[in-house]
């Protein structure tokens, strides 16, 4: 009987922690508290956002809590969100960035924008907003998020492999990760993107890195397959083709990483070669 107790009470905690749900909501002096929300998951995450359900989901959504304060009509709404780990925290936050917007230090890196606070810290997506003006509300809101970002664990790095794209030419804030069709393909998964300009040239740069070398390999042949090119010699690698959906593409690969660069014309061989050989060095 007591080691059935302690199954049970091992259960419910590994249960708690699956789901999130040892999350605190921070107080905020003068707002009242409101926790009365359920604990979103996978299968009803559409019955709080109902159509961006999907985007969330597609960057290894796990759960979301959500919070409301409120003093008097003053309302500011508290989402939490959980993500399979750091890389799929900041693929959700990337892609609901602009360029833009205004960038603050909360957690790993986060912008206010219109009366909402959104910042990424660890596997964690938060997002904050009021539709009040006033500048106490918003002074609340910023100690608010400042408050969750100190409370959430996790880490407060950009994704390393970000780090491989060269700063030449790169647009500041344009970074993305792509989880799955990478392209519009299938068989292209796992990429963070970035933005260049060179000139007049506005071209994307695609880094995927593997746990082994064998999949790039089959990757980068799935993706020659699709080109036309059925065969090619062990020490070859990189390639120039057309790519139906997205033009001239530059394919290059080492060991477990690989590099493509969609938005160049083929006569631009050397300056997409050397981004390639910066990244792959």
């Amino acid at each position: 009987m007591k080691n059935k107790l302690l199954a049970v009470i091992l259960f419910a905690v590994i249960s708690v922690t699956a789901t999130g749900q040892d999350i605190v909501f921070p107080d905020l002096q003068g707002f009242k508290k409101l926790t009365n929300y359920p604990v979103y998951l996978p299968d009803n995450l559409w019955d709080f956002i109902n159509g961006a359900a999907d985007g969330f989901l597609a960057f290894g959504f796990r759960d979301l809590h959500v919070a409301e304060y409120k003093k008097g009509k003053n309302v500011i709404k508290l989402e939490i969100y959980r993500h399979q780990d750091h890389t799929m925290a900041f693929g959700i936050y990337a892609s609901e960035r602009s360029p833009s917007f205004s960038f603050t230090n909360l957690g790993t890196q986060g912008y206010s924008v219109d009366g909402a606070t959104n910042f990424f810290k660890g596997n964690h997506y938060v997002k904050i907003r009021t539709y009040s003006e006033k500048p106490k509300v918003l002074q609340a809101s910023g100690t608010l998020a400042q408050r969750v970002a100190n409370m959430l664990p996790g880490e407060t790095t950009m994704p390393a492999l970000l780090s491989r794209f060269p700063s030449e030419g790169k647009m500041i804030n344009e970074e993305t990760y792509i989880h799955d069709n990478v392209l519009g393909h299938q068989f292209l998964s796992s990429a963070f993107q970035a933005r260049y300009k060179a000139g007049n040239d506005v071209f994307g740069i695609y880094l995927i890195r593997k746990d082994n070398p064998d999949e790039i390999i089959k990757m980068a042949k799935a993706y020659l397959s699709v080109a036309g090119m059925e065969s090619f010699l062990e020490d070859e690698n990189r390639f120039v083709f057309t790519d139906g959906y997205n033009g001239t593409i530059f394919l290059s690969w080492k060991e477990n990483m690989m590099v493509i660069i969609s938005g160049l014309a083929k006569d631009q061989a050397d300056l997409a070669y050397k981004y390639t050989t910066e990244i792959l060095k």
